[in-house]
């Protein structure tokens, strides 16, 4: 670690919300200024600083000094300190006035503002409004510079620390010193270990009440990451305890305060995470109220005769299971359409879409991520959306759509709903009015949400709603070996892994991590090029992590 002192010449970039700066400094020694950057709270033009960080090369904008942690020294010439007011810092000081105040008080002029402000209205045409605003923004800029030595004091990263004092101001030390565990609950990015790291350097016992809650919170929002839904108690107890090291008992009592307090909520001996809880609930009613509404749901409206799904324009004909699929989706308010790959669960929908149109029904399309939407679009000819954007969401605002101003249209048809998490289906249902068909498509063995739940898999196994699986593999799908391994995995067999000229798909074993690398960039940049004439920039990889 490097100790620099420097005076800040210039602010190239600086952002508002957690600090990050890019500035040019003046370092004695150096010819040239040099490139400062770091989490610099509120720090002005004319700031002397003495950093502790280190010398980076970065390939695009070269060399920088990199700060880790910081301090502000106030300046000790007459020009540093008309420079420092005369910055933009101080509220009420620019540089006119700075060069007034410093020219009737010199280098007491620090020491005056900070210990006796009102001799301020000395200085010629200074009145007592702007003596007043000058004193509002001293104080709260020195409020900063304590919260900042304060927690950097404790280890807190500039960056925290810049999002520490966006939340609480002036009362950031008060509330950390209070309970540094409710960083982890309000401020985004701060998690139970850097919470957890402060109280420690303040004393805070393993078993603490406070600890415990945060403890508990924390192990239930790492099942969430790996799709649980719910804890059951042992298990959260279990894996509380084994986070914090702590003893079992008061991470009990701390549970049952939590579920008292509603921090948690208990429900068939399992506890949730309120959002999850709400969610769950939530969509299971939103369920039950579609399927229960049949007021506004008409499935016998005549279809045009050349438009009927026996044999669809294009010639398409469909088996006796696709036949019964769209029928059922014209007699059924919410309908799960599945099957494995090959299974025409995309042919079956276009069969589901000609149907509704032939009825003069308004069709919505969508799925869960923009890759899954834009196939869509290109098997159906209409255009699919991702969820978000048919729900009209951004990060600011939220969702646009939901109950108070639900979607428009007749049918909505979600493909891939395997994707789908338990958050963003609640958020959907909400969404949806009750005269609209919903048709989920997707597969259970495909992707799982990256978010908690198993949504589409648990729809089905309620056996409340309409399910047709499709699970003939279609003949142009049996000559994919990409296919049929697929479903022999699911089958619990082991897969076909000849190679030749006529699969599609191909084993190559490798142990070697390096030698591994090099058959990738070999088979990206010259194998698959060459033998199916793709260019390199159209391949994928893709790997477990």
């Amino acid at each position: 670690m490097i100790k620099l002192r420097c005076v800040v010449e210039h602010i190239t970039y600086q952002n508002e919300k957690n600090g990050w700066s890019v500035m040019k400094v003046k370092v004695k020694g150096y010819d040239n200024l040099v490139t400062l950057t770091g989490s610099l709270l509120d720090v002005p033009v004319g700031s002397v600083l003495l950093v502790d960080g280190d010398w980076r090369v970065d390939p695009k904008y070269g060399q920088q000094f990199v700060a880790q942690s910081w301090g502000e020294v106030m300046p000790a010439t007459l020009y540093g300190i008309e420079k420092y007011l005369g910055s933009g810092l101080v509220k009420g000081i620019g540089p006119a006035y700075a060069k007034a105040i410093v020219s009737r008080f010199g280098l007491e002029t620090i020491d005056v503002i900070e210990n006796d402000i009102e001799r301020l209205l000395e200085v010629p045409r200074l009145g007592k409004k702007r003596m007043e605003k000058i004193r509002d923004s001293w104080e709260k800029q020195k409020d900063i510079k304590e919260v900042m030595v304060f927690l950097q004091g404790y280890g807190v990263s500039t960056a925290f620390a810049a999002k520490i004092y966006r939340k609480y101001e002036k009362e950031s030390i008060a509330k950390v010193k209070e309970n540094p565990y409710q960083l982890a609950d309000d401020i985004w990015g701060i998690g139970f270990n850097t919470a957890d790291s402060i109280a420690s350097k303040m004393g805070y016992e393993k078993n603490d009440p406070r600890r415990c809650r945060s403890g508990i919170l924390y192990a239930l929002n790492e099942l969430a990451e790996d799709g649980h839904v719910y804890a059951e108690p042992n298990q959260l107890v279990e894996a509380a305890t084994k986070l914090l090291d702590a003893e079992e008992a008061p991470v009990r009592q701390a549970l049952a305060t939590m579920i008292e307090t509603k921090d948690v909520i208990a429900d068939n001996d399992v506890i949730y995470l309120p959002p999850f809880y709400h969610a769950e609930n939530g969509s299971a009613k939103r369920l039950q109220s579609l399927l229960a509404d049949t007021s506004l749901f008409n499935s016998d409206i005549a279809a045009e005769p050349e438009a009927e799904y026996g044999v669809k324009s294009g010639g398409i004909v469909y088996d006796e299971v696709q036949q019964a699929a769209i029928q059922k989706a014209l007699d059924s308010k919410v309908m799960v359409l599945t099957g494995g790959p090959g299974t025409g669960k995309t042919t079956t929908t276009q069969g589901i879409i000609a149907a509704f149109k032939a009825r003069h029904m308004s069709i919505l399309l969508a799925a869960p991520t923009g890759r899954a939407a834009k196939r869509m679009t290109e098997a159906t000819g209409m255009e699919a959306k991702t969820i978000h954007r048919l729900l009209e969401y951004n990060p600011m605002d939220g969702y646009k759509r939901n109950n108070e101003n639900p979607l428009e249209g007749d049918a909505l048809i979600v493909d891939e709903c395997s994707m789908i998490d338990i958050l963003l289906f609640y958020n959907l249902m909400k969404a949806i009015p009750s005269n609209m068909r919903l048709i989920l498509v997707g597969d259970i063995d495909q992707l799982p949400s990256v978010g908690a739940g198993n949504v589409l898999r648990d729809i089905i196994d309620s056996q409340q709603i309409s399910v047709v699986r499709l699970t003939r593999i279609f003949r142009q799908a049996q000559s994919s070996r990409i296919v049929m391994n697929a479903h022999a995995i699911n089958a619990g067999q082991f897969p076909n892994i000849k190679n030749g000229l006529d699969t599609d798909f191909f084993f190559i074993g490798q142990e070697d991590a390096d030698d591994i690398v090099k058959l990738i960039i070999g088979l990206v940049r010259d194998r698959l090029p060459k033998k199916y004439g793709y260019p390199a920039k159209e391949i994928q990889v893709l790997t477990p992590m």
